[in-house]
């Protein structure tokens, strides 16, 4: 604690701080100590000793990660701040921090959709931001935006809104009816057809997230237009408001919690810094198709089932020791030079998730059970968890939106899902690239992830994802894998336009189409060579599992589970795989990018007139 002080200034609170945190690491309770503090300071001087104590308790307890009964002291800590700002703000007349809306977008995922909103509410139980008066959580409200087909999932959605803000989260059904309504009063003769889309009533459904996020956006302009110190945060409804840690049960690999107050650092943030946009990142699964991880996840197959081969199948697994290194940034991702990364690790190890006795046939056929979970975005070997660092510290230029993690204050308002109607994906890194280019250093990124969850508990697969075709245990993701690679043909291109003040000076047609089409040349030959790759990977992986020498040959669940995955494998990236040849002929839609790309600044001066 000495240390941590050395460089400060000393303040007239620096001996009650220095006693505030040795009783804190002595499990003194906290409730006495603010009484036995209290009889020496104000309540601002209180309200600052908290604040200052928080990141040396949190330094404190994430050497090396928190035991819940430490959380639980962290989170009361939250709860006696809390408590001292209500009372000064009983005294000053107002709350004067960020009131935080949160808009998720959501298609026929009601599962996810409650989780997600079970962890809001939660995370307000235990922080209380803002405070809790007349059965409410006063300064969070949630806006679910409706992209729903199926009626069932329509009224559990509408629901769960009546469920959660009768428990105290504010909760706001946003759905079809809702959106028409603001269509027709800000679009009524067609002109955002590009940002809010084109559907009719009577087909008002998977729209898009892009596209639903936009309509959204028209919402919350008008909650800024009435209250302006408002913070809005768009989220995927399969995240939650969580980490995940490394356990110090061996039997465990992660451990989730709720170890972070995020609406106490981003009003902070967003306080006492010069910043409009902030994007935090994921942990979890990754964030990305499985369309670019097919390649290092069978480097990764192989390499563990070689192991594996030389062990004694009965013996106990002893793959819980692993030395459980983080995933380095984008190591899921097969390209991850395209965004400037190089890779320390290419093989990743395998951690058994089993508890309690078991050999080495349990933990095979354990993963073999959950290995076509891959094709819903879940990796087995490469998730990332949370590393602690203080949040403030944690500021950096960005690039990148994680759509499912960003927020802004009402200036980023101005900033819709470009190209929103072609339904690509990467439209959180290409909007990142643009906003970048406009407000430079105002656009950050921050240690503020969330757990990235991509299937749910009641099923062994996700639920609703757009344009995934499920018939019985076969998987095809063949159209995201063409959303992704035009996804990404947008993003270089929109990557090289900026340099050059694109949108703000517009290139010529000559100059755009150049350069959509050099991209679409050079990403065709970068998916086709690892094309090429894994093909080779599919069927050194198929030797391995049916070599008579190993001893799961004879295994019928294990060869069953393998054949399946084998054959999903094959069929959206084998050498007949129709993804492949869908993207060898692309005019129509290389065509509808290049308009898109000239049409954007007229976009953006439609779109700051309403």
């Amino acid at each position: 604690m000495q240390h941590r002080l050395s460089g400060q200034s000393r303040n007239r609170n620096q001996d009650a701080l220095i006693y505030f945190f040795d009783q804190f690491i002595k499990n003194s309770p906290l409730q006495t100590l603010n009484i036995q503090l209290n009889r020496k300071l104000n309540t601002k001087q209180l309200i600052s000793l908290y604040e200052q104590a928080v990141p040396l308790i949190e330094a404190e307890i994430w050497n090396p990660s928190p035991s819940q009964e430490q959380l639980s002291k962290y989170q009361t800590l939250f709860h006696e701040l809390e408590s001292l700002i209500q009372q000064l703000a009983s005294v000053d007349g107002h709350d004067n921090r960020y009131s935080i809306v949160i808009a998720i977008p959501v298609a026929d995922r009601p599962q996810h959709l409650q989780n997600c909103l079970q962890s809001i509410l939660t995370l307000c139980q235990l922080y209380q931001y803002g405070g809790f008066e007349n059965q409410t959580y006063t300064k969070i409200k949630v806006f679910i935006a409706d992209d729903s087909n199926q009626i069932e999932h329509i009224r559990e959605n509408q629901q769960l809104a009546n469920a959660f803000t009768q428990q105290g989260l504010q909760t706001e059904y946003f759905g079809a009816v809702e959106q028409q309504a603001y269509i027709e009063r800000y679009n009524p003769e067609g002109n955002l057809n590009d940002i809010l889309g084109n559907t009719t009533k009577d087909a008002f459904f998977h729209k898009g997230a892009s596209v639903t996020r936009n309509i959204t956006y028209l919402k919350l302009k008008e909650i800024a237009r009435h209250h302006p110190r408002t913070l809005f945060q768009f989220i995927d409804s399969d995240q939650e408001f969580q980490i995940n840690i490394k356990s110090s049960d061996s039997e465990l690999i992660f451990t989730q919690c709720y170890g972070i107050n995020y609406f106490y650092y981003l009003n902070l943030l967003f306080s006492k810094q010069n910043i409009n946009i902030l994007t935090g990142k994921v942990v979890g699964d990754p964030p990305v198709s499985p369309a670019v991880m097919a390649s290092n996840l069978l480097d990764d197959l192989i390499s563990f089932l070689s192991e594996l081969s030389s062990k004694k199948a009965d013996a106990s697994c002893n793959y819980h020791q692993q030395v459980q290194k983080n995933v380095d940034d984008a190591a899921y991702h097969d390209m991850a030079d395209l965004f400037g990364f190089q890779l320390k690790t290419h093989r990743y190890q395998y951690n058994c998730p089993l508890s309690g006795e078991h050999n080495h046939i349990d933990c095979l056929i354990d993963f073999s059970q959950h290995l076509n979970r891959f094709f819903d975005g879940e990796h087995p070997t490469r998730k990332s968890h949370y590393e602690y660092q203080y949040v403030p510290e944690s500021i950096q230029p960005a690039r990148t939106i994680y759509t499912g993690n960003y927020v802004f204050d009402s200036s980023g308002l101005e900033f819709f899902i470009p190209f929103s109607s072609l339904k690509l994906r990467m439209a959180g890194p290409t909007l990142g690239r643009l906003i970048k280019a406009r407000i430079g250093r105002r656009f950050v990124q921050a240690n503020l992830p969330m757990l990235h969850k991509r299937t749910v508990n009641n099923y062994n697969h996700a639920e609703f994802r757009a344009g995934v075709i499920r018939q019985q245990s076969e998987i095809n993701i063949s159209h995201e894998f063409i959303r992704q690679f035009y996804g990404d043909v947008m993003l270089f291109s929109i990557q090289e336009l900026s340099e050059k003040h694109y949108p703000e000076k517009a290139p010529s047609y000559n100059i755009i189409h150049q350069t959509v089409y050099r991209t679409y040349q050079s990403l065709l030959d970068k998916y086709n060579i690892k094309h090429s790759q894994t093909v080779k990977k599919i069927s050194t992986l198929l030797r391995l599992i049916k070599d008579e020498r190993n001893w799961w040959y004879n295994n019928n669940e294990f060869q069953k589970n393998m054949a399946i995955f084998i054959k999903n494998m094959e069929l959206n990236f084998g050498p007949q795989a129709s993804a492949y040849q869908s993207i060898d002929n692309s005019d129509d839609i290389l065509r509808r990018i290049i308009e898109a790309i000239i049409s954007y600044p007229d976009s953006v001066t439609l779109w700051q007139k309403t």
